[in-house]
């Protein structure tokens, strides 16, 4: 990916998160990035494809923090735990502004099956560790969207409640959060 190009993604995201959809304009974007407007147009064909690209760069960069120091050697439980507290941290220190912010999930995508393949690629090893908890019946037989919303994205939310400063969590209570959200998927 070109200089130009990330600058362009890392201001919209930025500005997003403070402006919303509907208060972004490529301007804005191009003001924020240091580039002319239509040095955006060289990358990106309208500002729906540029939220394309701009969620498909996000899905990377997650997809990227959420495997950090995952091997396929640690037990099912100890790969849940590291991915839990790498989306925990990449919230926390700021490191994507539309999840901090709630907004990722707003941003338009294209369901196409391409997008659903990239989707799938990116997330193999959260995939891996649920397809693999569900065959030996550890996980209860749900789809891997459904045990991922009912485990690991509970990091991001508490996260985000944390820094808007409404929810303090000691690090014994931030240990019982990831054995709860553990405990939502695992059958009894």
């Amino acid at each position: 990916m070109t200089d130009k190009k990330e600058r362009i993604l890392t201001a919209t995201e930025k500005l997003l998160a403070t402006y919303g959809f509907h208060g972004l304009s490529m301007q804005m974007v191009a003001k924020e990035a240091q580039v002319a407007t239509g040095t955006i147009y060289r990358y990106f064909n309208d500002k729906d494809d540029l939220l394309y690209q701009l969620h498909e760069h996000i899905l990377g960069y997650i997809a990227k923090k959420i495997s950090h120091n995952i091997n396929d050697s640690m037990s099912i439980k100890q790969r849940y735990r590291i991915m839990w507290l790498n989306l925990w941290h990449m919230s926390i220190n700021g490191e994507a502004p539309l999840i901090n912010q709630g907004q990722f999930q707003h941003l338009p995508r294209n369901n196409s099956f391409e997008k659903k393949a990239l989707n799938k690629q990116l997330f193999s090893c959260v995939n891996q560790m649920f397809d693999e908890g569900k065959a030996c019946h550890l996980f209860k037989p749900l789809n891997n969207e459904i045990l991922s919303t009912l485990s690991l994205e509970t990091s991001c939310y508490l996260a985000r409640r944390k820094i808007n400063g409404r929810l303090e969590i000691t690090d014994s209570e931030l240990d019982a959060a990831i054995n709860a959200s553990w405990d939502a998927i695992i059958q009894h």
